[in-house]
């Protein structure tokens, strides 16, 4: 893996600051290093949200998460390639891409996200043609022989074009171990996750952001490792539950807000107890077969049947807020903020939606809006207090939301 320790008695100081100084390092120091100490080694980047990262790591090579520039980078070259109105996610892609701050990946990959993102893989293709480049049609139909069959065949051109390229050939053996490994850093982010629905006073959302989006760089069993070290770090630190209402965020699963827009909603009494930012990570809702004769066909049918709603995947018959309502329930959240990416189509075309599901349901939200290089938070953490504020003190009537809109 990408070096990365810390000591055995290591508290949740030390591993949060080792989190965030990963998370912000856009030149993926990390990632050149682990390419030099063996050279031939191949690292593929992929924009979020769900990537077949099992795939990936069954042929040797290194699986890692780009989510743009966040508040690091001013966007000067980027802003030339694209429209201004849509979101910054793929104006800082490339500022960062031509930059050379991605010349350490050997290729991307570019999920079936939205309109913005099929773009911006063809803008990678024209600027750069001689790295790989694979735009990831994700199955619309959910029927195991129709959508799962085109889809195992699209897992199989992946490992094809990769091996080609120097990866390792795709084994069923090779397959089963990164499965198993993934279904293992699952599972701990599950018991993190499970953890803030109890005490969300002991695992701040702040640093459970940080935690999970430092393995977009790693490969599965040493992300679970190091979350595991995080787990044990908190059981040892003291911490005072406090009375701050329980929210569920929706929205963010593609570009990331600032941390510091986390770190606002939390100073303004809100405890994010459920949320989707870092989806890819938790895309897959239980653990994928392990002990089958087909673990590619395995790997496809878990997109199919245990891949969890968001507004950019297709969910056939399933109703439209059904996810929601029971993560807002089984979290023992008390409302929702909406927090999208400014012009981000699918979250907020979305929206509309989720709401009339929770104003049926009689469950408050409120909504904002932010772009990743997002500076100023004071109108966000008013709006939020307010939410908070009314929420804790009168509660919501049944069949109606509290809604506002910031644009940042």
């Amino acid at each position: 893996m990408p070096t990365m320790t810390w000591p055995q008695d290591a508290d949740t100081v030390q591993l949060v600051a080792l989190a965030r100084q990963w998370v912000d390092d856009l030149n993926l120091t990390a990632v050149r290093q682990w390419k030099a100490e063996q050279p031939g080694r191949l690292a593929i980047g992929h924009l979020p949200i769900y990537a077949p990262r099992p795939i990936l790591e069954a042929v040797g090579v290194l699986p890692v998460a780009v989510f743009g520039g966040g508040d690091q980078v001013d966007i000067i070259r980027g802003d030339s390639y694209f429209q201004s109105y849509i979101c910054h996610i793929p104006r800082s892609t490339i500022e960062l891409a031509l930059g050379g701050q991605y010349d350490c990946l050997d290729g991307m990959m570019f999920p079936s996200i939205c309109d913005v993102i099929r773009n911006l893989s063809g803008m990678w293709r024209m600027l750069f043609p001689e790295r790989w480049s694979c735009y990831v049609d994700l199955p619309q139909n959910f029927d195991a022989k129709v959508g799962g069959k085109f889809y195992v065949s699209e897992l199989r051109r992946m490992a094809r074009e990769l091996h080609e390229r120097g990866a390792l050939e795709l084994t069923d053996q090779r397959l089963r171990q990164a499965i198993a490994d993934e279904n293992r850093r699952r599972a701990v982010l599950q018991r993190l996750d499970d953890l803030r629905h109890k005490e969300p006073w002991k695992v701040p959302a702040s640093e459970v952001y940080l935690i999970s989006r430092v393995g977009g760089m790693m490969f599965a069993k040493d992300h679970a490792d190091f979350a595991e070290a995080y787990l044990a770090a908190v059981q040892k630190r003291p911490a005072r539950a406090r009375d701050n209402v329980r929210v569920v965020m929706v929205g963010s699963f593609c570009e990331q807000p600032p941390l510091d827009l986390l770190k606002t909603l939390e100073k303004a009494g809100c405890d994010i107890v459920d949320d989707d930012l870092q989806l890819g990570m938790r895309m897959i809702d239980g653990p994928i077969p392990e002990d089958t004769d087909d673990p590619l066909a395995a790997l496809a049918n878990a997109f199919l049947f245990q891949g969890v709603a968001c507004a950019s995947r297709y969910i056939a018959n399933d109703v439209k807020g059904r996810q929601l309502i029971e993560k807002v329930r089984s979290s023992g959240a008390e409302g929702v903020v909406f927090s999208a990416a400014s012009f981000c189509d699918p979250a907020l075309l979305d929206q509309p939606m989720l709401e009339t599901a929770l104003t049926n349901a009689g469950i408050p939200y409120t909504s904002l809006k932010f772009a990743e290089n997002t500076g100023q938070f004071q109108v966000i953490r008013e709006q939020a207090g307010a939410f908070s504020d009314a929420v804790k003190l009168w509660g919501e009537p049944t069949g109606t939301g509290v809604t506002t809109a910031t644009s940042c």
